[in-house]
C-alpha cells in the first residue's frame, strides 16, 4: 500500500443502467426473477458500489495488491429503470491496517437509490488466488 491510502479519498462515477442489469437478468435460471420488474437489480447495485470503491483506492495500491469486499450494509431505496444514469459516490472514511471502510451513495438523477457502508481488505493478489484455487477438489 502506498502512503497515500488514507481516509478522505473520494471517487465519483457514472453508470447508465443497461437492460442486462435488471432483476430478471440477475439469475436467468431463477423463474421467480423472470416475473420481477425490469429495474436495476439490488445485486448489480452492490457490484456498482463495490466498483466505485475499487476505483477509489486502486491508484493507492502497490502493483501486487488488490482489494476484496468483506462486508456491505446498504439500502436500496428507489427503483431505477434501464436508461437512467446512476451516479455513485464512494469515500474512504476509515483505515486500520489493511482494512478499509467506505461511505457509499447512489442517485439516479431523480431519487437517491442507495446509501450505506462497505468494507474492503487489501490483499496480495497472487496469494489470494492461490488460496481460492486451493479450495478446488482434484478431479477424479
Amino acid at each position: 500500500m502506498k502512503t497515500s491510502l488514507q481516509p478522505g479519498i473520494r471517487h465519483v462515477m457514472q453508470f447508465t443502467v443497461p437492460e442486462s442489469k435488471v432483476v430478471p437478468a440477475l439469475y436467468p435460471e431463477a423463474p421467480e426473477f423472470q416475473n420481477m420488474p425490469r429495474v436495476f437489480a439490488t445485486g448489480f447495485l452492490v457490484g456498482l458500489l463495490e466498483w466505485a470503491c475499487v476505483q477509489a483506492v486502486t491508484p493507492h495500491l502497490d502493483a501486487e495488491e488488490l482489494t476484496v469486499g468483506t462486508h456491505i450494509d446498504i439500502s436500496h431505496e428507489a427503483a431505477t429503470p434501464p436508461g437512467l444514469e446512476v451516479t455513485v459516490t464512494a469515500e474512504l472514511t476509515r483505515r486500520e491496517g489493511r482494512r478499509l471502510w467506505f461511505a457509499v451513495e447512489a442517485h439516479d438523477g431523480i431519487d437517491r437509490i442507495s446509501g450505506g457502508q462497505h468494507q474492503r481488505v487489501v490483499v496480495d493478489a497472487k496469494r489470494f488466488v492461490q488460496i481460492a484455487e486451493g479450495k478446488k477438489r482434484p478431479s477424479g
